[in-house]
C-alpha cells in the first residue's frame, strides 16, 4: 500500500499538473489524477510528468454524470471509452465515483436505473481493462437528506457492485466504513477484488446525529480504528493506493505544502504503527 495525496487536503487550490509536482516534492508516492485536465495535456506530457516526478497515478474520478437524465448520461458515456483508454495508458486503470445514500426516487426504482447504466458503463471500461469503484456513504445527515434510503452498508454495495458488472468494485472510504458500522470481516469478506480504491482519513468522537461528511481529521487524530482497518486490507492483499482524503479540519488556514505534509506525515505515522508502512 502506499499514500497518494488527494485534492481535498489542500483544499482544490492547486490545479493539475502542479498538484503532481506538489505530491512529489512533499514525499507522496502517489497523486489522484485530474483526468480532464491530464487529458487536455495529452498521452505523452502525461506520462512524461508521471515518470520525471517518480509518482504513480493513483486513480480518477468516474467521468460519466450518472445521476441526472437520460441525455447527460449517453453525451457522457460516448466519450468513456477515450477516457478509459486514456487512464489504462498513464497506468491508471482505475475510476472511482460515489453514490448518494439518499434520494428523492424510491429505491427500487433507482436501483434499478442505477444497475442498467452502470452495466453499460462496465461494458466500456471493459475494453481498456479499467475497473470502477463505487462508494457508498455512511453518515446519518447524508442518509436522512432525501425521503427515501438508498444503500449505504458495504455488503450490499458490494452485491451491487458485482451485479454492474466484473470489473466493478468498492470506493473505501475508512470515513464511510466507520460511519455505516461496516467491519473489518467485510473487507476481509470483499477480498481484494471487491476493493478498486480507498480513501484515508480519521472521525471526531460524536454522536451520528452530529457527524457531519465535511468535517473530518487526519488519520491517527480520531477514533475510527485505523489500524485494524488496515490490517484487513494486509490480510487481503491490498496494494494499491490510499488517498489522504480530509475535508474540513482548517486547512485552508495552512498552506497547500503544510497541508499536504501533514495529511503525509499523520498517515505514515498510522501506517508504520500498523506494520504496512
Amino acid at each position: 500500500m502506499y499514500l497518494s495525496l488527494n485534492p481535498t487536503v489542500v483544499a482544490g487550490r492547486v490545479p493539475w499538473p502542479e498538484f503532481a509536482r506538489l505530491a512529489a516534492k512533499v514525499g507522496y508516492p502517489g497523486v489522484d489524477v485530474d483526468l480532464a485536465a491530464a487529458m487536455k495535456a495529452g498521452l505523452p506530457a502525461t506520462n512524461n510528468l508521471l515518470d520525471d516526478l517518480k509518482i504513480k497515478p493513483a486513480a480518477v474520478n468516474f467521468p460519466v454524470e450518472f445521476r441526472k437524465d437520460d441525455g447527460a448520461f449517453r453525451q457522457d458515456l460516448e466519450k468513456l471509452g477515450d477516457a478509459a483508454s486514456f487512464s489504462a495508458a498513464i497506468g491508471c486503470p482505475r475510476m472511482i465515483t460515489w453514490i448518494m445514500p439518499s434520494s428523492k426516487t424510491p429505491k427500487a426504482e433507482l436501483r434499478a436505473l442505477y444497475l442498467k447504466r452502470f452495466r453499460a458503463c462496465a461494458d466500456v471500461l471493459a475494453r481498456s481493462h479499467v475497473r470502477l469503484g463505487l462508494e457508498f456513504l455512511g453518515p446519518l445527515h447524508l442518509r436522512q437528506m432525501e425521503p427515501h434510503e438508498f444503500i449505504w452498508r458495504m455488503p450490499e454495495m458490494l452485491a451491487f457492485a458485482r451485479e454492474c458488472g466484473s470489473n466493478v468494485g468498492l470506493l473505501l472510504d475508512v470515513w464511510h466504513w466507520y460511519h455505516a458500522g461496516a467491519t473489518t470481516a467485510d473487507i476481509v469478506k470483499a477480498g481484494k477484488d471487491g476493493i478498486v480504491h480507498v480513501h484515508f482519513s480519521d472521525a471526531p468522537k460524536l454522536p451520528p446525529d452530529q457527524i457531519r461528511d465535511n468535517e473530518r481529521l487526519m488519520p491517527g487524530e480520531g477514533v475510527i480504528d485505523l489500524n485494524s482497518f488496515l490490517m484487513a486490507l494486509h490480510e487481503i492483499g491490498y496494494q494499491d493506493a490510499l488517498s489522504v482524503e480530509v475535508f474540513g479540519r482548517h486547512l485552508k488556514d495552512m498552506t497547500p505544502e503544510e497541508a499536504a505534509r501533514l495529511g503525509l506525515e499523520t498517515s505514515r505515522a498510522v501506517m508504520r504503527k500498523a506494520g504496512v508502512a
